[in-house]
């Protein structure tokens, strides 16, 4: 598979996802960030650069300056604790401090340095200032372009969308009076032609001779009103499958420019407004006093084609429409119309320099807001709740200006080339969409008045050095409150064809930095219950660290499950696939689907590094040697290598020098090393084994595959049992694990022979072990975890030691078995806390648990009430001597003779003796933890774990 370096631009990936956002737990205190002011750091400064001077000295001396020929040298934590308490004052805790010298010393190396510092604190302001820009609303670099072919080749002057009754159509209104009705999906669903002047002699040439100014849908009676330059106007039904014309109003004086309808969503006995511009600048006003029974008197005979109505004869309607007119508002046609009915006020705009922009109330008396622009207005659009209007004209310029006042515009956006024909409000993202006559998109962010992404249209129409022709109204914004199953989206017209684009319904990007706000719940923009991809156990941190597919990765304290970090859009919309430690356990490395991987500061969740994507395909496994040299894996089926301990930048090359080049003919599923024998072992989705050799980066050796099918089937995992390795006794013995089709397999690596041990372990045939895991110290038990959601403890500590043959498949002794989720278990993990062991499970259903090697549950990372791990002494012990006094059942183990009730706090447990206590149970919900915390309050209220998820791929 190719490189992306040598296709394109590898980090493209990176830039075009949507921003990450942090959340830290208020009580990891304040930012350094925050907290450091610019006099701060320039008295840090000199404490790095002044050894000879004690810290209240450098605190005295505040205009001490530095020499050139000064040597920068590294504080340690002492002489960093009272340096930051001189500067920043004595109340300075501990805790924070230590906090803030591990973020700084990210290698570990005991010191920090100036330009460590500096590179921390670069890295967080910069983090802050890119996330705090959001990104552009638009879901497509290039929209869904549709052809109007019953257009005739005339521009489509209005698009209207019909969302009620369900499901949601278009309908488009062509220059030449062709009305066409499309589905969601933008196909042809039927066309007509608006019906022409009845005095003609004969019938069959009675078409539209004029040219269409605007249309508006009239949602209150599903009727779409149409206004020609021939001074009418067309009501065109569209309520039924049949689209007809049934009214049609002519004889106005002068013609009818633009339109806007309005009516009372929550109060429909309202009566409905229908407003129209003409070319006098002046405004009809027409209220429709009983829809419910039609807009106009009823015919007294019936008539053939639409019923047609004298504009002058008007007041013989006077029951069911009542009129006025407000005459010169603007001095040129008005080309936009509006309504605001929290203020009854109509809003018109025109292209005088005089009057470009008009506010004037329905009631005569108040005085109307004038707005004057160099050559006008050509568009306009109004947000009533930001009180915000922005305008863009002749003048290649969109303006924002506040409600009140009229002399200057808030900001003045520049970048367009030409006319600018259409603006519009997004207001759930805060931005602005304008689109000028070159066919040219750009989005703004209404805080930041910063253009956010720039589209150049590519219409099949469109023409070398020619400007395309297009409507009156190229814009069709779709935003909430929108029906069910409906997204919001935009549609640009030019010429005869249509140009679609999904939009965000969220802002997105900002929210960089730590949250500070008490009063904010922590966490909360991360649904708890989506599907887990991968969870690991940070011994150095005590933090149990959970990587779900929705790319959010959560960092839980394990002593009582309380949420410490969460970091969101890790790798922006791309699912989050899997995650290791550096050697440090400071560093936390992702790799998501779309081949990205990045490099995370454990300790605040700052972006350490982007590594370069070879593929743009999944990244399945990460390992880090011991050296912090990083390997890859995935669907490029090959290894690739990142040095990850000598990077400075941000970005970071791949290093290609792996051999691995044609060894794996399949996608690589599971990556494993092993320092104390130099080796690496990958897997793939064709049951291919390979044992490569780290100094020489190639393949040593090929394990045989499984092929009792005739097709090897995938291996799921692999696992190097560490302590096996480190012992010259029993370094040539069983000392990998491989699981494949539910069979553990144990190999020796270094022997001639190869197979130590083989077993089937789920109970059920056809299931799958999907994770593995050992005490690495020792190597006494195997934990496992298969596709039906049960972990099994495996007394290893005598197994895989002798040669077996092949046809061999005797199980090492089983010590527990319980139902630890309702799906699969996608990853366990044995810990040890406080010379404890414990077993941590994620499952796709979106739960992860942790457990007692015995089964006792612990508890759920994201319940609601903490738990106390230290309590699980006390309550084992008891426990015990409750089982020893015959107070309760045992639990399943393979040396129980006879029948025995087999209860666990979670889940259940079954008896070889009782087989049908598996099938039974096997429905059986998740209970409260039995380890609680004597002294906690319930966390921020969080929904359960235990939803159902979607299904993991």
């Amino acid at each position: 598979m190719a490189s992306l370096r040598n296709k394109k631009n590898p980090w493209m990936l990176y830039e075009t996802e949507v921003p990450h956002s942090r959340f830290c737990d208020p009580a990891c205190g304040v930012s350094p960030a925050e907290k450091l002011s610019p006099e701060h750091l320039k008295l840090l400064r000199n404490a790095f650069t002044s050894p000879s001077k004690t810290a209240a000295q450098i605190h005295n001396n505040r205009s001490t300056k530095t020499r050139g020929g000064d040597e920068e040298r590294g504080l340690k934590f002492e002489e960093f604790r009272d340096v930051l308490r001189t500067v920043i004052g004595p109340d300075v805790e501990d805790a924070w401090v230590q906090r803030f010298f591990w973020e700084v010393d990210i290698s570990c190396t005991g010191q920090v340095r100036w330009k460590q510092l500096c590179s921390y604190l670069l890295l967080e302001y910069t983090e802050r200032e890119h996330t705090s820009i959001p990104k552009a609303a638009l879901h497509d670099l290039q929209p869904q372009i549709r052809h109007c072919s019953h257009n005739k080749r005339e521009s489509t002057v209005r698009m209207v969308a019909v969302c009620h009754p369900p499901p949601l159509r278009y309908v488009s209104v062509s220059k030449g009076g062709q009305v066409t009705v499309w589905n969601s999906g933008l196909h042809v669903l039927r066309s007509i032609g608006l019906a022409g002047d009845p005095t003609e002699e004969v019938a069959n040439t009675r078409r539209f001779r004029g040219w269409v100014t605007d249309a508006v849908y009239m949602g209150h009676v599903h009727k779409v009103a149409i206004a020609t330059d021939c001074r009418d106007l067309h009501f065109v039904n569209v309520s039924t499958g049949s689209v007809f014309e049934d009214v049609h109003l002519f004889g106005f004086h002068c013609i009818p420019t633009a339109l806007c309808y309005w009516h009372d969503v929550q109060y429909p006995e309202r009566p409905p407004l229908l407003l129209l511009g003409d070319e006098k600048g002046g405004v009809h006003l027409m209220w429709f006093l009983n829809p419910s029974k039609g807009l106009f008197k009823n015919p007294s005979k019936k008539q053939n084609g639409p019923y047609r109505i004298f504009f002058p004869d008007l007041s013989e309607h006077s029951n069911t429409v009542s009129h006025r007119y407000v005459p010169n508002v603007h001095q040129e046609p008005i080309n936009r119309l509006m309504f605001d009915p929290s203020s009854n006020v109509v809003m018109t705009s025109s292209e005088s320099d005089s009057s470009s922009v008009v506010f004037f109330s329905v009631t005569p008396k108040r005085e109307p807001y004038i707005w004057k622009i160099n050559q006008g207005a050509k568009c306009f659009d109004y947000s009533a709740s930001l009180q915000l209007l922005v305008t863009g004209g002749c003048d290649r310029a969109v303006r924002l200006w506040t409600r009140f006042v009229t002399t200057r515009p808030v900001a003045t956006l520049l970048g367009h080339c030409t006319t600018i024909l259409d603006v519009a409000i997004y207001q759930p993202v805060g931005q602005i969409f304008s689109y000028s006559r070159d066919a040219e998109l750009r989005v703004w962010d209404i805080s930041t008045h910063r253009c956010l992404k720039t589209v150049r249209l590519h219409f099949p129409c469109l023409q070398p050095g020619r400007i395309p022709e297009h409507g009156n109204f190229p814009f069709l914004l779709v935003s909430p409150p929108l029906p069910a199953e409906t997204q919001p989206h935009l549609v640009v017209g030019c010429k005869d064809y249509l140009a679609l684009f999904n939009l965000a319904q969220t802002r997105r990007g900002g929210g960089g930095g730590w949250l500070t706000n008490e009063d904010s719940e922590f966490g909360s923009e991360c649904p708890n219950g989506a599907a887990l991809s991968c969870a690991l156990y940070n011994p150095t941190l005590r933090q149990v660290v959970t990587g779900h597919a929705n790319s959010s990765v959560t960092l839980w304290d394990v002593e009582t499950g309380r949420k410490w970090l969460q970091i969101l859009n890790a790798h922006g919309e791309d699912e989050l696939l899997c995650m290791t430690l550096d050697a440090s356990h400071r560093r936390l490395i992702t790799g998501a689907g779309n081949g990205t991987i990045k490099v995370w500061n454990l300790l605040n969740g700052l972006n350490l590094h982007k590594l370069e994507p070879v593929t743009n395909s999944e990244v399945t496994r990460l390992t880090c040697l011991h050296d912090n040299k990083l390997l890859a894996v995935g669907w490029s089926q090959r290894i690739v290598q990142y040095d990850i301990a000598a990077a400075k930048d941000l970005y970071v090359r791949a290093d290609m020098s792996w051999k691995s080049g044609g060894v794996h003919t399949s996608d690589i599923l599971a990556v494993g090393q092993c320092s104390a024998l130099g080796v690496v072992a990958t897997a793939s989705h064709d049951g291919d084994v390979v044992i490569w050799r780290l100094e020489t980066q190639g393949p040593v050796l090929h394990l045989e595959r499984d092929r009792e099918t005739g097709v090897a089937p995938p291996v799921d995992n692999l696992l190097f049992l560490q302590h096996r390795a480190r012992s010259r006794k029993l370094r040539n013995k069983g000392v990998l694990v491989t699981s494949q089709a539910g069979r553990l397999r144990f190999w020796s690596v270094t022997a001639q022979t190869r197979t130590y041990g083989q077993f089937y372990a789920p109970e059920r045939p056809g299931a799958r072990v999907l994770s593995l895991s050992s005490d690495q110290p020792k190597n006494t038990i195997l934990v496992s975890g298969d596709s039906t959601g049960w972990l099994q403890v495996w007394d290893i500590s005598d197994y895989a030691l002798d040669m077996q043959q092949e046809a061999v498949s005797e199980r090492p002794p089983r010590l527990q078995r319980w139902r630890a989720h309702e799906r699969g278990v996608l990853s366990v993990d044995v810990l040890e806390v406080d010379d404890r062991l414990f077993v941590l499970s994620a499952s796709v259903d979106g739960s992860a648990g942790l457990w007692t090697k015995d089964g006792d549950h612990v508890g759920a990372f994201g319940q609601e009430v903490m738990w106390n791990i230290a309590a699980v002494n006390q309550t084992e012990t008891e426990r015990k001597q409750r089982e020893d006094t015959g107070g309760e059942g045992r639990r399943e183990s393979d040396d129980a003779t006879g029948p025995t009730d087999c209860h666990t706090s979670r889940g259940e447990c079954s008896c070889e003796a009782s087989p049908t206590g598996s099938a039974e149970n096997d429905h059986e919900q998740p209970q409260q933890p039995m380890y609680l915390c004597e002294d906690s309050v319930p966390c921020h209220e969080r929904r359960r774990l235990f939803d159902d998820a979607n299904n993991h791929r």
